[in-house]
């Protein structure tokens, strides 16, 4: 492959899909150590993207394709000689063509046709495979293979470790003293554990002197974390809304676990290395799960599992979650944290 000078990676969505993408990031930042490269995508996802090391550009746009088009005159203008195009859709795929990218690359069964703009296809051997290996088969194809086990590389600034000591703080949790991340929501409702659930272990953890709980969340997502709160008999920090995408990473490190449905801050939460449990229904873990050795998944396998589905068609409704019992998570929640004292 070419010595390229100037990479755009189009990666613009959400949150779990950019985390995955980072060890691909490390390891082109390795081989093409002089290059610029920017990272298109989201706004809502500009200030984690900002955090990623390796990266010297971010390049942030609003949401509908018309914003994408209007910024084509501006990428021709940079004249990217490499546009790597991660989401494989075709508003994507479009974007690196016509910006004039004269190398563009992606997966050969990417959707809505987006492989025909693409002048080099990489195809994906096994439909298993986890999107962060799958990812870094587009590197390797580029002469950029990982050497040892993906990293995960995010920058430190000052400011976020100083944020999230006042926000702790400010709800009692003094800096560097242990407590417990809970994400109670997820974008689709057949990935949510029940709210009673969650407030049956968190009432659990914070009696056994394991807590403080934290709810942590967006904006979004304020109306599943009340659901939790009033079904709970102790009265946990509720950091819902309260902090920004690009603050997860400092948050989550400094937790000592996260429990969490399948979502975006689980990602986060594995790629800082903190220990994380995690309920999955409708989705794989093989494709999807936290990436990493400090993890706990816990599913219940059912003959419509993993169904993809965001609609759920088994007569039991939610069945693939709601098997799943505060016992059973309480257990490996524990036997998480005892892990992580012994080590």
């Amino acid at each position: 492959m070419a010595d390229y000078r100037r990479i755009l990676i189009i990666k613009p969505s959400s949150m779990g899909d950019i985390v995955h993408t980072l060890p691909t990031l490390r390891v082109l930042r390795e081989r093409f150590a002089d290059a610029h490269i920017a990272w298109f995508v989201k706004r809502q996802w500009a200030d984690l993207v900002e955090r990623a090391d390796g990266l010297d550009e971010v390049w942030p746009v609003n949401p509908g394709f018309g914003n994408w088009l209007a910024q084509i005159r501006r990428v021709r203008e940079v004249g990217f000689d490499l546009a790597i195009d991660l989401q494989g859709l075709f508003r994507s795929s479009v974007l690196a063509w016509l910006a004039g990218c004269a190398t563009r690359i992606g997966f050969a069964n990417a959707r809505e046709a987006s492989p025909f703009f693409y002048t080099h296809r990489v195809p994906v051997p096994n439909s298993d495979l986890h999107a962060v290996d799958r990812y870094l088969l587009i590197a390797e194809a580029l002469g950029a293979p990982v050497q040892g086990t993906p990293e995960f590389r995010f920058r430190g600034f000052p400011a976020d470790r100083e944020e999230v000591e006042r926000l702790l703080g400010h709800h009692g949790v003094t800096a560097g003293a242990p407590w417990i991340a809970m994400n109670v929501s997820a974008r689709w409702p057949t990935k949510r554990w029940p709210p009673e659930f969650f407030a049956r272990t968190a009432d659990r953890l914070q009696h056994e002197g394991l807590g403080p709980v934290a709810l942590i969340g967006g904006p979004d997502d304020s109306a599943v974390a009340n659901a939790v709160k009033r079904q709970m008999r102790t009265t946990p920090v509720d950091l819902t809304g309260k902090t920004t995408p690009g603050l997860l990473p400092t948050l989550l490190k400094s937790a000592q676990l996260l429990l969490t449905n399948d979502s975006g801050p689980m990602h986060i939460a594995a790629a800082v290395g903190t220990p994380v449990v995690a309920l999955f229904g409708p989705t794989s873990p093989l494709r999807t799960g936290p990436y990493g050795h400090h993890k706990r998944v816990l599913m219940h396998k059912l003959p419509c599992s993993p169904c993809f589905s965001r609609t759920c068609r088994n007569t039991v409704q939610l069945e693939c979650l709601e098997s799943i019992s505060p016992d059973t998570v309480l257990e490996a929640v524990r036997e998480r944290l005892a892990l992580r004292v012994a080590h």
